[in-house]
């Protein structure tokens, strides 16, 4: 085999060994930052989409800070939205929120919101 292949084969694969590494640093450096990004996309989603169905937001959260409130004895610091579930008729509907690490979810009965039991 003649030595100027060799040279080449040798640089290709040290090019290839050295991008490899270099995508991989800049995965780690910037995952964090697409991480938040991605959740803020996703509850600004579930925001948009309780909006878009005429759910009335204050409503909703005001049923989820009683909730848990209801089980922690205090409201929560923070309250968010997470996800909707829009099921034929509006008895099936759920709001799903976390607040202070738990999930509050919670049913439609008409125009009314109510915490659902899990399962």
């Amino acid at each position: 085999m003649p030595t100027w292949l060799i040279v080449v084969i040798v640089v290709l694969v040290v090019l290839a060994v050295g991008g490899v590494v270099a995508r991989t640093q800049q995965l780690k450096r910037t995952r964090p930052a697409f991480e938040r990004s991605l959740s803020k996309a996703d509850q600004e989603l579930a925001a948009a989409a309780a909006a878009d169905r005429g759910w009335d937001r204050a409503v909703m959260e005001a049923a989820a800070r009683r909730a848990y409130a209801a089980r922690h004895g205090s409201e929560p610091e923070g309250l968010t939205l997470v996800e909707v579930l829009d099921r034929p008729g509006t008895d099936e509907d759920e709001a799903v929120f976390e607040a202070g690490g738990q999930r509050v979810v919670l049913g439609r009965r008409g125009d009314d919101w109510t915490e659902r039991s899990a399962g």
